[in-house]
């Protein structure tokens, strides 16, 4: 059986954010589940386009639709491995829900590995206590990791840092160097 992984996301979560670990970790030979609070297998999510193009915040587009393959209510949290944490908008709104929270925090004191990126690390500044840990972010959750006592890591959108079992990175760029990561500590 291989390991599994959960993807919690929502309506406006980064598309290549969603898709692009989906696909790849699949491809890698791990069993994913997509699922989203209020929606169930087969229900789709609106995904947004965010990319880098000079000016003093990102700008964004319309994604693809998401199909979630997997229904958040029916989540057995001791069956997965690992969780990955996507970004886009979804987490501002996400991290109001209770039962989120509640997952986050389920992976965090399991010591399980823990994949954030782009505005993904706002779901675990809401969740858990940082506790001086390694975070980067899209630089406009700096303050919010930093609240949350983490410390927060400025470095190139293409790379991730580990900190523990926490991956995290600032933004799609660094899909390949974030997902080597979670990879090798998924084993």
């Amino acid at each position: 059986m291989s390991k599994k992984v959960l993807i919690i996301c929502g309506d406006f979560v980064e598309d290549y954010e969603l898709m692009v670990p989906f696909q790849a970790l699949q491809a890698m030979g791990y069993e994913v589940d997509a699922v989203c609070p209020g929606k169930k297998m087969g229900d789709q999510v609106a995904t947004a386009i965010h990319d880098f193009e000079g000016h003093q915040t990102y700008t964004e587009k319309p994604g693809h639709n998401f199909t979630l393959n997997a229904t958040f209510d029916n989540v057995k949290l001791d069956d997965y491995a690992g969780l990955i944490i996507p970004g886009g908008r979804a987490p501002e709104y996400l991290r109001l829900d209770d039962n989120v929270i509640q997952m986050v925090r389920h992976f965090e004191k399991e010591d399980k590995v823990i994949g954030a990126i782009c505005h993904g690390p706002q779901l675990l500044t809401a969740a858990i206590d940082l506790d001086g840990k390694k975070v980067s972010a899209y630089p406009a959750c700096a303050p919010g990791v930093i609240r949350a006592g983490g410390e927060y890591v400025a470095i190139e959108l293409d790379d991730a840092i580990v900190d523990g079992k926490l991956v995290t990175a600032p933004a799609w760029p660094a899909h390949p160097q974030w997902l080597r990561k979670i990879a090798e500590l998924l084993g």
